[in-house]
């Protein structure tokens, strides 16, 4: 039948409604396969659903509909559903006859505000779950309702999908084999899923099918709708399709399917049978999803909505078949409270019995003791990232340590989350961002090349290759092994390929035969020998290889498929790895440590490693930094950390006495500066530089008052918080001192003076404080101002405006004090110092954060009349000041800037990176405005008012943490997203940065002011 000659206007529709209910009402359009359906709006009212059966339609069909949705109604007044409303004659169905003789039957529904599922962004695990729960309580609800259309044919029950074998001719050969893939896989199952649990149920929880709320920060999903699919199937189905739908455009489809899962089991708890078939059925009705679509094709071009899902069910079906079935049963299983693998408590049951010593493991070596070892990411053993990588110097701290410990093996390793594997290899782009293969799943044991390997149990050869996959990595033996009822297996890693070789599939095994000899660090990857031994309940759908590192979203999974070797050695030198939870650090911080002291996001981190641009936890999750400007040449640089390791090995004192490396550090500063700034002061940071500045104004100007910017910040002493309005104008702050006047925040975006001349305006309010000083008789001490304000939000002076504050302040006599302890040392990339960008020279610059790359150093530089002027008598004298140590540091981060030629770099990447932001303003206007210069940018939400948004803000930099990047935010009104990365940041990250602000950009919540 043609579509177009049966399809219901707008208008025909709303005549419809007036004729049956004796409503009149708006009428639009909605999605439909079975029903013209349409959105009703009547003043006043929420509205309703009004839906026009093709003239098919089966009565019978459409009474069940009704009785279902009364059904539920009476079962539970509180779960949400579309009401039925009846006609003017009291009937839940009512009759016309179109324009053309055909009969029709009409259907009103109260409408269920809110937003459909599709049109959510973004859908979080929150979300997810609230999905499962409402359909698990759908289910319930229908629990003992009856109808015989219920057991009507149906190409939509997963059930009956076997019907699309019959239509394979519709698909091209490749896709072909996709689907004949899911399609043995659930004739296989069948035995076992035709007896589980069987109701009436919803059948279509489809993206658009599914109601969600209008709050944005936490959405919850409110109704299910749309009953025209609900069928008596087997009950796992519902939860099928709830995932099917709902988990495509995901990375990881699997981990976005496993909140949907547990909400359900929450309200209707589900049976581990019917887990074991919930990866099939979601395949299966991905299935009839592309084979309906391959049809309607052919059968209805013009209808798009029968198409809808055709792309995104196919992107899903290829991304679901890379997935274990195995893997996917036993995320089901651990999401609903069960044991992820179901014989984990039966293995750990049979082990308890059982003792093994590791001389049954390596008989030749008599050792039975074990020394443990500690690789994990937070481990000080290991040291720096490039001490682990020079594998020639690892080899030699293990021989170290073996000659230490000369009656013990060397072992560990188990749950360790290990910093070693961040190369692509272990790599891949989760649903929230990267994320690396860390941590450990077996036991290393770290013995010399040969040690003969023997087989503690009986069992069968199920792989012998030479190493994973080629890779370098030595020879790997598998052995599968059945005793007592209960089958698992035993992976030998790192082995010598020729000792492999011997070995075929299916060879049998006995026990204390020699099966292996650990191979040398030239046949494993240069890594010092060792065995790597790991148990396995499970071999998924390896056969040449298994992982010996997983995901750490994924731990849950993976030690019970991969229980502890520790079961079968019973050591108490040889434990899994375990820390100090985050939930525990806080509470201490919170009895012990200032309540002024605060954290950083809503849901803090624990950071224990840093390297280049990252910031990894305690887990090896690797956050991208754009924060940490302190960092100035990266985390870590190793020539900083080995300059300072080298100077403290030798000697660290006061600079009371001689030595090198303060002139050293000087010579490489004086470099960096005008030759007016020829004297030098070394403290240990910005708040001493800063409070040591004003002293040297006080000797040199013999006045006390300071001129400050409004929102400056200038450090954490007492002078410093008395110049700085960020704090004393903030919370806990009692405002302005005596001594010291705040001009307006020199803002051209949203301050007192915007536009062209802006500069001019605000070097007025600079004169019109020295004229205030003078009122009072008192003569102009300095002027202090970050070249580019900082906490204020990345403020950049206006044009002119620093060159004519300058002018205005020394023609009173007073100092000029350039602080730039956060945008010095090359990070604005057009000059080193700040104070550059706008063609002055200070009288003082004060010099903090990057100098040390986090090490506590900080300088004052000043011309020579200052330093003679502070030089009045009384001895200026810092006991860490200048010390070897932090002068050895300082000067080799200034060194390293030359030599990485790392200003440049702030330059090209700055410029690109606010290029492309001045991009993603342009697609969202929440972006205000962005501002800054080479690495050192910031971005302001308003709102079309130019009202702030900090809410949006702080949104936005926690989002952000979400998918592994840092974030702060800053400004008067808290609206303002600082950027200030270590200066290696590259490229490439600088594209990653922006691929997630879009992303984030694009979500509900920012897009509601």
């Amino acid at each position: 039948m043609n579509y177009n000659h049966i399809k219901i206007t707008v208008q025909q529709a709303e005549k419809i409604l007036f004729e049956c209910f004796n409503i009149k009402g708006k009428a639009s359009e909605l999605p439909g396969e079975v029903d013209f359906n349409f959105r009703v709006k009547v003043d006043h009212e929420e509205g309703y659903i009004l839906k026009i059966s093709r003239p098919e339609a089966d009565e019978n069909y459409l009474d069940f509909q009704q009785q279902l949705l009364q059904h539920v109604a009476s079962y539970d007044s509180s779960l949400t559903t579309p009401k039925v409303i009846k006609d003017k004659h009291g009937h839940a169905i009512s009759k016309i006859t179109d324009t053309l003789g055909n009969m029709r039957h009409i259907r009103l529904l109260t409408w269920v505000d809110g937003r459909v599922w599709s049109s959510v962004n973004p859908q979080l695990d929150t979300l997810r779950f609230s999905l499962g729960e409402t359909c698990g309580e759908l289910t319930k609800a229908l629990q003992g309702f009856d109808h015989k259309m219920a057991h009507r044919d149906f190409e939509w029950d997963i059930a009956q999908s076997l019907w699309t074998k019959a239509h394979l001719d519709v698909f091209n050969t490749h896709d072909k084999n996709t689907i004949i893939y899911f399609q043995q896989l659930f004739e296989a199952i069948q035995p076992s899923y035709s007896k589980l649990r069987k109701a009436i149920v919803h059948n279509d929880a489809n993206d658009n099918n599914v109601i969600v709320s209008t709050d944005l920060l936490s959405p919850k999903v409110k109704a299910a709708i749309d009953y025209g699919d609900a069928i008596h199937t087997q009950i796992i189905n519902d939860l099928a399709i709830a995932c099917a739908y709902t988990i495509m455009h995901h990375n990881d489809p699997l981990e976005a399917a496993l909140p949907i899962v547990k909400g359900y089991h929450k309200a209707f708890p589900l049976q581990e049978e019917e887990l074991a078939h919930l990866y099939q059925a979601i395949a299966m009705r991905l299935v009839i999803s592309v084979t309906k679509s391959a049809i309607n094709k052919i059968k209805e071009p013009d209808n798009e909505y029968l198409l809808i899902s055709e792309k995104p069910a196919w992107e899903l079906l290829k991304k679901w078949q890379t997935i274990s079935s195995d893997f996917a049963h036993y995320s089901f299983r651990h999401a609903c409270g069960f044991t992820a693998h179901p014989n984990e408590k039966a293995f750990e049951k049979w082990a308890l019995r059982q003792h093994f010593n590791l001389s049954d493991l390596f008989p030749s070596i008599q050792k039975t003791g074990i020394h443990p070892i500690d690789l994990s990411v937070s481990s000080k053993w290991i040291g720096h990232r490039e001490a682990f990588n020079d594998l020639t110097r690892f080899e030699f701290k293990i021989n170290q340590l073996q000659n230490q410990y000369p009656e013990k093996i060397i072992a560990g390793g188990y749950l360790e989350p290990r910093p070693l594997y961040d190369t692509s290899e272990y790599e891949k782009t989760g649903n929230y961002g990267k994320e690396y293969r860390t941590i450990h799943l077996g036991v290393d044991f770290w013995l010399p090349a040969h040690t003969p390997v023997h087989a503690i149990f009986d069992g069968t050869v199920v792989t012998a290759v030479n190493g994973a996959g080629n890779k370098g990595y030595g020879g790997l033996i598998i052995l599968k092994h059945d005793i007592e009822g209960i089958t698992f297996f035993t992976l030998y890693g790192h082995n010598a390929i020729a000792s492999i070789t011997q070995h075929k599939v299916g060879d049998v095994i006995k026990k204390g035969d020699k099966i292996a000899t650990l191979g040398s660090s030239e046949e494993n990857g240069n890594w010092v020998p060792h065995l790597h031994f790991q148990v396995l309940l499970s071999m998924l759908n390896y056969e040449t290889d298994f992982p010996g590192v997983a995901y750490h979203r994924q731990i849950g999974i993976w030690k019970s498929l991969c229980p502890d070797p520790n079961l079968l050695f019973k050591s108490n030198a040889l434990q899994k790895h375990t820390s100090v939870s985050n939930e525990d650090l806080i509470l201490y911080r919170k009895q012990h440590l200032g309540k002024s002291l605060s954290l950083q996001y809503k849901v803090p981190i624990k950071m224990v490693r840093g390297d280049g641009a990252f910031l990894i936890d305690q887990n090896g999750k690797r956050y991208l930094d754009t924060v940490n400007n302190v960092a100035h040449v990266g985390h870590e640089h190793p020539a900083v950390v080995k300059a300072g390791q080298d100077q403290m090995g030798l000697l660290n004192t006061n600079s009371r006495y001689l030595h090198d490396n303060i002139n050293t550090l000087a010579e490489e500063l004086l470099a960096t500066l005008p030759q007016e700034l020829s004297v030098l002061h070394f403290v240990n940071s910005g708040s001493e530089a800063n409070e040591l500045a004003i002293r040297m104004v006080k000797a040199a100007t013999g006045q006390s008052d300071i001129i400050a910017s409004e929102v400056g910040y200038h450090g954490n002493s007492n002078m410093c918080i008395d110049i700085s309005s960020y704090k004393f104008d903030g919370k806990g702050g009692s405002g302005a001192p005596e001594h010291t006047h705040i001009f307006p925040l020199p803002d051209a975006f949203r301050g007192k003076y915007r536009g062209a001349n802006a500069g001019e305006h605000y070097a007025q309010e600079v004169q019109k404080q020295i004229d205030t000083i003078h009122k009072k008789g008192r003569g102009v001490g300095a002027f202090i101002i970050e070249p580019i304000i900082s906490c204020g939000g990345q403020i950049e002076l206006p044009t002119g405006f620093l060159e004519k504050a300058y002018q205005a302040v020394r023609e009173v006599g007073g100092l000029c004090i350039s602080d730039e302890v956060q945008v010095g040392c090359g990070r604005v990339g057009k000059t080193f110092w700040g104070f550059q960008l706008h063609n002055v020279i200070p009288d003082i610059v004060t010099i903090g954060k990057p100098l040390g790359n986090g090490h506590p150093l900080a300088a004052v530089a000043c011309t020579q009349e200052v330093a003679n002027a502070f030089a009045n008598g009384m001895e200026y004298f810092n006991t860490f000041g200048g010390n070897p140590v932090s002068c050895a540091i300082g000067a080799e981060v200034l060194r390293t800037v030359k030599r990485e030629n790392l200003q440049n770099n702030a330059l090209k990447v700055g410029e690109f990176l606010k290029a492309e932001l001045k991009e993603l303003a342009k697609r969202f206007p929440i972006i205000g405005d962005v501002r800054g210069q080479g690495l050192f940018l910031g971005i302001e939400l308003v709102d079309q008012h130019m009202n702030p948004l900090p809410d949006h803000t702080d949104y936005l930099a926690n989002r952000m943490k979400d998918h592994g990047i840092l974030m702060s935010t800053d400004g008067p009104d808290y609206n303002v997203l600082k950027i200030k990365p270590p200066i290696i940041f590259s490229k490439a990250q600088a594209k990653e940065l922006i691929f997630y602000l879009s992303k984030i950009f694009n979500e509900d919540f920012m897009n509601s002011f």
